[in-house]
């Protein structure tokens, strides 16, 4: 499974602590994958981010797509509970290697 994954700035947050989807990589992501944002419609939201040894680790987090009628803009809400890098999902869909024990040695 491979989700549609779009940019999104998390620190650029409205009031309601919900992602605007204004930035530039936002935007490009968007247009480059043909993807028109509508009330409701859930997305995968990925950031630059880094792990302990300073190798690129995105932070991900799905997103339900809503129209933030004060500020005139599409904002995501998120459950930042849930935010994860993305080798934590490389290590739960790795695949497990198989053993077989020989019958007799």
């Amino acid at each position: 499974m491979d989700p549609t994954r779009i940019y999104a700035d998390f620190q650029n947050l409205d009031d309601f602590n919900r992602l605007r989807l204004t930035s530039v990589g936002t935007i490009q992501d968007l247009a480059r994958q043909g993807i028109e944002l509508r009330e409701g419609l859930v997305l995968t939201f990925c950031t630059d981010d880094a792990d302990d040894e300073g190798q690129s680790d995105e932070l991900r987090s799905e997103g339900i797509v809503h129209f933030n009628e004060d500020e005139k803009c599409w904002v995501a809400a998120i459950d930042w509970s849930a935010l994860r890098h993305a080798s934590d999902e490389q290590h739960r869909e790795a695949p497990r290697a198989r053993v077989s024990i020989p019958d007799r040695l």
